[in-house]
């Protein structure tokens, strides 16, 4: 496994004191099979300003695909957003971003940008969620943490990726601050932990044995709770294998690792952007067929 950063000082659980709220807001959101029409619709949504979901398409028969969206164009700072899904026993629900995540600088009284993500999957349901690129502005600090609790013969697909800042305008890894926190539990025991912290001011990450030489990051995480755990070994022999038909020599730099129990991590270090995606589709991909038989299905954008 790659290790982007030393994890920061503190207990498992901990939080950061909000500043001054600027916006609070929560998504919720439910999936439900419905058994008759043999697919899943969204059976609940509660949005408050900014954020919001349209409707939900159906890019599989048995799945659902639903965008989500932040009217205000970014995160600022002092914004306290709640993402909340449950994709229910059975159901399959895809989630994704319709762009990028701007987080803005935190502006005059320094108050973090949080987001709190919730995703409860329940027995022999599935959920992907595949979110285009995280991209923190010059001055932004941003804390993200990310609760999964995985149910009997459940699914997950789930991938974040970082971005070094807005390229563009000469802003590499000019944020005051990235913390980004995660917890997956299965059957309601901790099979991942994982905490992030990047902060260049401190500790430039443009050296050996951080980041050195590459720009993006990228963690993916491959669950089935209950599968049997030989399946785990043959399959990060597979997607190593698929990897280096996709990496760019010299441009991206993989690891693999099994979790606890049932599933896999896989981290991703690459000098483009466009790379980590690649190879994320390509593992999808190869990962999907691997534990359910047939390939995944590129969400389809709006613009």
């Amino acid at each position: 496994m790659l290790l982007l950063c030393t994890p920061p000082e503190g207990e498992i659980g901990e939080t950061i004191e909000p500043g001054p709220h600027r916006m609070r807001a929560s998504l919720q959101l439910a999936f439900a099979r419905d058994n008759a029409l043999g697919e899943t619709t969204l059976t609940f949504s509660h949005q408050e300003p900014p954020l919001r979901v349209l409707r939900a398409f159906h890019p599989e028969k048995n799945a659902a695909l639903a965008h989500l969206l932040n009217v205000s164009g970014g995160l600022f700072g002092g914004d306290d957003l709640t993402l909340k899904v449950h994709v229910g026993k059975g159901a399959q629900a895809q989630l994704t971003t319709t762009g990028a995540t701007r987080v803005y600088r935190c502006g005059l009284h320094n108050a973090p940008t949080r987001q709190h993500n919730e995703f409860t999957v329940a027995e022999s349901a599935v959920l992907e969620y595949v979110p285009d690129a995280i991209i923190p502005f010059a001055g932004a600090n941003f804390y993200q943490r990310t609760d999964v609790r995985l149910s009997d013969n459940a699914g997950l697909f789930w991938w974040e990726i970082l971005a070094p800042g807005r390229e563009a305008s000469d802003e590499v890894f000019a944020f005051e601050r990235v913390e980004m926190h995660s917890q997956i539990l299965a059957y309601d025991e901790l099979i991942s932990i994982d905490r992030i912290r990047l902060e260049p001011g401190k500790k430039p990450l443009a050296v050996p044995g951080r980041m050195g030489r590459y720009r993006y990051s990228g963690t993916f995480y491959i669950c089935k709770v209950g599968a049997d755990p030989q399946i785990w070994l043959d399959l990060e022999r597979q997607l190593r294998a698929t990897i280096s038909d996709l990496q760019a020599l010299d441009e991206t730099l993989w690891g693999f690792s099994t979790l606890k129990a049932h599933g896999l991590i896989i981290r991703c270090l690459a000098k483009q952007g466009r790379d980590v995606i690649a190879g994320l589709h390509g593992l999808w991909d190869a990962g999907k067929f691997a534990l359910y038989g047939h390939h995944a299905v590129r969400p389809r954008k709006m613009h």
